[in-house]
C-alpha cells in the first residue's frame, strides 16, 4: 500500500473512531432517539434494537480475538489491522445509532432532584472516561500511531501494561466510566432499558474475555496485577 493510501487508512480511522465515539456520547447523554423511522410495532422494534446490538458486539468482540486476528493477517497486515479494525467498528456503531428505534413507552423517569444526580453523574463519569484515556499514555485505540510509525520505518513499540492513573483502582476504568453512563440516563424507555441491559452484560462478558488475552500478554506480572486490583468495581483502596 502506498503512503497515500496510508494517510487515507489513517485518517479514516480517526474520523470514523472519534465520529462515532461523540455520536455515542450524545446518544447515551440525551437517550435514545430515532433518526429513520421504520414504523416498526413495539415487539418488532425490540427485536430490531437487539439484534443491532448484538451485531456490534458480535464485530467489536470477535474481531479483537487473537485467533480471529491471526486468520485474517493473511488478507489484512498487522501494521493496518487497528485501524481496519476501527473503521469497522465505527461504521458499525453508527449504524446502530441511526436505525436504532425508539419506543416511547415509559418505564421510569428521574424527578428533579434525582434527574440533575443523573446528569451530574454522567458528567462525572465522562472526565472518569477522559482520565482513565489520559493514564494510558500513548493510547492508541484507532491504529493511527501504528501506521504513521510504519510511514515513516520507525520500530513499533510495544504496549506496556499500565498501573498508573485510573487503572490504579480498578484494572478496566474504561468500562466502569462507560457502565455509569448508560445508567445516567433519566428517562428509561423500554428500548433505552433494552439497550442499558445488553450493553452492561456485554461490557462484563467482553471484559473477562479480555482479561484472558491480557494474562497471554503480560503473563505474572498481570495475574500479580488481578491480585491487587479490582477488575470493574473500586471496592479496594489503592
Amino acid at each position: 500500500m502506498n503512503r497515500y493510501k496510508l494517510y487515507m487508512l489513517a485518517y479514516s480511522s480517526l474520523f470514523l473512531g472519534l465520529g462515532s465515539l461523540l455520536l455515542f456520547m450524545i446518544f447515551l447523554f440525551l437517550g435514545s432517539f430515532t433518526i429513520f423511522d421504520l414504523g416498526l410495532k413495539k415487539g418488532e422494534a425490540l427485536f430490531l434494537d437487539a439484534c443491532l446490538s448484538l451485531l456490534f458486539f458480535i464485530q467489536h468482540s470477535v474481531m479483537i480475538r487473537r485467533r480471529i486476528r491471526r486468520r485474517l493477517s493473511k488478507l489484512i497486515p498487522d501494521e493496518y489491522y487497528n485501524s481496519f479494525y476501527s473503521i469497522v467498528s465505527g461504521l458499525t456503531l453508527t449504524a446502530l445509532i441511526l436505525i436504532w428505534q425508539k419506543i416511547p413507552y415509559m418505564m421510569a423517569s428521574a424527578g428533579d432532584i434525582a434527574y440533575w444526580m443523573l446528569r451530574t453523574l454522567f458528567v462525572l463519569s465522562l472526565v472518569g472516561f477522559s482520565w482513565a484515556t489520559s493514564s494510558l499514555g500513548s493510547f492508541d485505540p484507532f491504529g493511527a500511531k501504528i501506521i504513521m510509525r510504519y510511514i515513516r520505518n520507525k520500530t513499533q513499540r510495544p504496549i506496556p501494561l499500565t498501573i498508573r492513573g485510573a487503572y490504579r483502582w480498578v484494572r478496566h476504568p474504561l468500562y466502569l466510566f462507560s457502565i455509569l453512563m448508560i445508567w445516567s440516563c433519566p428517562v428509561l424507555t423500554a428500548d433505552r432499558l433494552l439497550f442499558n441491559i445488553l450493553w452492561t452484560g456485554w461490557i462484563v462478558i467482553a471484559t473477562i474475555l479480555e482479561e484472558r488475552d491480557l494474562v497471554f500478554d503480560f503473563g505474572d506480572q498481570y495475574q500479580e496485577y488481578q491480585a491487587k486490583v479490582p477488575m470493574i468495581i473500586p471496592y479496594k483502596l489503592p
